[in-house]
């Protein structure tokens, strides 16, 4: 089974994340994409993030409505940084005969050097980079591309920091988030 593996911080989970994962898994016909809310990024330590609770529920209420997509809280779960190469090597070994797809923007791979174990990442598992607005493939190491696969998906220029930018100055996010979303935010008076 082909499975796009689709990590982050998810605070909060939006529309362009919907439109990135539909995108690859369409483009390269994966059985499925697990949505995985990291714990602690290991590059956000120091950054004010909304409880591990909130986020997983956001990323369930994003999803529920695609029956192709799966979300996993085995970041969640564990203790201390939440590092990619741990997460792999523990879903291989739940499901050895998945082939695991792990999708990135671009603007991560450019650091992507400067992770966890990179090259036992790039032994485990597949990468998939996909663009970003204000991210060129020229900023990405030459022989890392070599070893990825590329995947255009839309533009859709919404960020997670404006996101909550907007819900604290009162302003509207209908559209940018699934209407679930925004309502769970509303309702539990997340990012004011």
């Amino acid at each position: 089974m082909n499975v796009g593996l689709f990590g982050g911080t998810f605070n909060p989970p939006h529309m362009a994340h919907l439109v990135a994962a539909e995108s690859v898994r369409d483009q390269l016909r994966l059985e499925k994409v697990i949505f995985i809310p990291a714990a602690i990024p290991p590059h956000k330590l120091h950054e004010r993030i909304v409880p591990a609770h909130h986020r997983l529920q956001m990323v369930k209420l994003a999803t529920g409505n695609n029956p192709l997509f799966e979300v996993c809280d085995i970041e969640l779960r564990r203790k201390g940084p939440s590092y990619t190469i741990d997460t792999i090597r523990e879903l291989k070994k739940k499901s050895p005969d998945h082939v695991l797809h792990f999708v990135m923007g671009i603007d991560l791979l450019i650091d992507f050097g400067g992770w966890k174990s990179p090259d036992k990442i790039l032994e485990e598992c597949k990468i998939v980079a996909m663009n970003r607005p204000g991210f060129d493939l020229a900023m990405v190491d030459k022989d890392l591309l070599l070893r990825v696969e590329v995947v255009n998906v839309p533009s859709v220029d919404i960020s997670s920091t404006s996101i909550r930018r907007r819900v604290q100055s009162g302003r509207s996010i209908k559209y940018l988030v699934p209407s679930s979303v925004e309502e769970y935010i509303r309702s539990n008076s997340i990012y004011l």
